[in-house]
């Protein structure tokens, strides 16, 4: 059986030398891959995490969907409505990011711009990602406005919005910072 450094590109790993995976990137650090290892790993990756996001979005914007054909959609106030006119355009719009990358990869494949493909794929889950971030306040502000009717509700969201930031993009920013530049 193979140790675990040969597995994951550790020491004594074989292969070429790593270069690096982005611009900048020290070419020590990491798995030693090719370059076309490398996109393959990171499309496969990048899927997995888009299949996670992608779940969430289909039921969050499933329910979106069907709001407007309740018989309270009806007695909603001009400012409900606008809210969830624009709930739903972003969740059409975290749909499409989010759906990006499948039809960019089936669009150019065969055509060996995998490592292009992998760059523009995670753009755009990382699109997806802020639109589902606005969405889900958005989601969560109309919600809470009909069924709460206080004034504690912007600070209600804005409380999960500042979790959500955390979560999403705070913990990782300080990983980054915290141990992205060791040797």
């Amino acid at each position: 059986m193979a140790s675990s450094g040969a597995r994951d590109g550790g020491p004594g790993a074989p292969g070429p030398p790593a270069e690096p995976a982005e611009p900048g990137e020290q070419p020590w650090r990491g798995r030693r891959e090719t370059p076309e290892e490398r996109a393959n790993r990171r499309w496969s990756e990048l899927l997995q995490e888009v299949r996670v996001t992608q779940t969430g979005v289909q039921i969050l914007f499933g329910f979106l969907l069907t709001v407007v054909f309740t018989p309270r959609f009806a007695t909603l106030g001009h400012t409900d409505r606008t809210i969830y006119v624009v709930t739903v355009v972003l969740g059409a719009a975290t749909t499409g990011a989010l759906i990006g990358p499948v039809s960019f990869h089936r669009i150019v494949s065969g055509r060996r711009l995998k490592p292009q493909t992998v760059a523009w794929a995670s753009r755009l889950t990382m699109t997806g990602v802020v639109l589902l971030l606005a969405t889900v306040t958005s989601a969560l502000l109309l919600i809470l406005r009909i069924a709460l009717h206080s004034a504690a509700v912007p600070y209600v969201v804005a409380g999960v919005v500042a979790w959500l930031v955390l979560c999403w993009f705070g913990l990782p920013g300080w990983a980054l910072r915290r141990y992205g530049h060791r040797e």
